[in-house]
């Protein structure tokens, strides 16, 4: 598969925000994981797969993030740049933080751990989709489907994903709960303000077209 996206306009900027969007995005997961009061579905995934094989919370995401861009194959879809580094560094960067972040503490904290890592996650997705240099392999899942069945939007589409690895992380042990709730309701928000917020143009005359609002 050929990488989508070019660097010939404004790469200082886009590969800086890139990398920051993804340093933030694995620290916002970690944030959540040490609240300990619910995921996002994804993560919710990736949790209970960690806890079941024994492996790192971040080795599990980067392993399904590797496993779900082989699924664009079959669909069609070109990674960028920002797909593959996506699949890498906000595993690693995830692990580091949890290392460095100590377990359990007052409710107070952990609400505090919570709603930063929400928050955290917004301004992370606005600023790598910002850089426009190719979508999450999650994201990119979810357009190809829509791209090979027409007839589905991408709502629905999204909606079957997303309860279908929510429901398969509960069963393997994942944590569901209020910030699984929370993060639902403030996603969607905080990427509509954000994503457009970050958007940088890739050509003097053309203003920006990023992706929609990721699925991790």
């Amino acid at each position: 598969m050929a990488l989508i996206g070019n660097l010939r306009h404004r790469p200082a900027r886009r590969l800086g925000q890139l990398y920051g969007g993804l340093l933030l995005y694995g620290v916002s997961m970690a944030l959540m994981v040490r609240s300990d009061l619910g995921l996002d579905p994804w993560d919710v995934f990736h949790q209970g797969l960690s806890e079941r094989t024994g492996l790192s919370f971040g080795t599990v995401t980067i392993a399904v993030g590797a496993l779900v861009l082989l699924l664009w194959i079959p669909l069609r879809q070109r990674p960028g740049l920002g797909t593959v580094s996506n699949v890498v560094v906000i595993g690693l960067v995830a692990d580091a933080t949890l290392a460095l972040l100590p377990a359990g503490g007052p409710l107070g904290v952990r609400i505090a751990l919570l709603v930063t890592g929400i928050v955290a996650n917004g301004a992370a997705t606005g600023l790598y989709l910002g850089a426009q240099l190719g979508p999450g392999p999650r994201d990119g899942l979810m357009t190809g489907f829509v791209a090979r069945r027409p007839g589905l939007s991408v709502r629905l589409v999204r909606t079957v994903i997303e309860v279908v690895v929510l429901v398969l992380g509960l069963l393997l042990g994942g944590t569901v709960g209020v910030g699984t709730v929370a993060y639902a309701l403030a996603i969607g928000p905080l990427a509509h303000l954000l994503i457009p917020l970050f958007a940088v143009p890739v050509t003097e005359s053309a203003p920006a077209a990023p992706t929609a609002v990721p699925v991790g």
